[in-house]
């Protein structure tokens, strides 16, 4: 598979935030995003087969993984037999995909966070991939200003989620408009800043 990197770090979003956790980012996108920021995982990487990745985990010594991108479900073929070999090995996994692949094939071995694309990014998810979300798993809304919180409260309000709902302001962005938004729209939502991006890690 290709790889663009694996390190150790704190998880800055999601259900697991402030969890120490090992990342596998793979590598390739099929979306481009205006406020990407990974970029640099969209091409180059290395290849490295199955038991090199193990390997590496391994030797992190934590047993909570994030497998992300660019989009890591393009890799699929050999995305899968990773997964079940950390699965079986006591690993606790998360996928963070875009919301265009479908992912219920890896569902039995992590959990799933589905960034749904609003407005601002250019792009857009399946938004019929909503309803195979389990309680598991985690839906993020990553919102620059008002028109994406609408975006965002008209597909809650339409789509039945049995995910955990999270809203994250675009870095840099009026992050409290957006608190208020979640306040006053009584949002069933989880409002998170980006903490890999105020702490300045990876």
């Amino acid at each position: 598979m290709r790889v663009a990197e694996i390190f150790r770090s704190l998880q800055g979003e999601g259900r697991d935030q402030g969890l120490i956790t090992t990342f596998i980012r793979l590598t390739g996108c099929n979306l481009d995003c205006r406020w990407c920021d990974t970029r640099y995982a969209r091409s180059g990487g290395e290849d490295r087969t199955r038991d090199e990745v193990l390997a590496e985990v391994h030797a992190l010594g934590c047993r909570r993984i994030c497998i992300t991108g660019g989009e890591p479900l393009l890799q699929a073929g050999e995305l899968l037999p990773l997964l079940s070999a950390l699965h079986h090995a006591g690993y606790v996994i998360g996928i963070e995909t875009n919301g265009t692949l479908d992912f219920r094939p890896f569902q039995p071995f992590a959990s799933i966070c589905m960034d749904v694309k609003c407005p601002s990014s250019g792009e857009e998810s399946d938004l019929s991939l909503l309803a195979h979300l389990t309680g598991e798993d985690s839906v993020k809304f990553v919102v620059a200003g008002e028109e994406d919180c609408e975006y965002a409260r008209r597909i809650i309000g339409e789509h039945p989620i049995r995910a955990e709902i999270l809203f994250s302001p675009v870095f840099g962005t009026d992050c409290r408009a957006i608190a208020d938004y979640v306040l006053t729209q009584d949002l069933p939502a989880r409002f998170q800043l980006q903490l890999h991006r105020i702490l300045g890690v990876r």
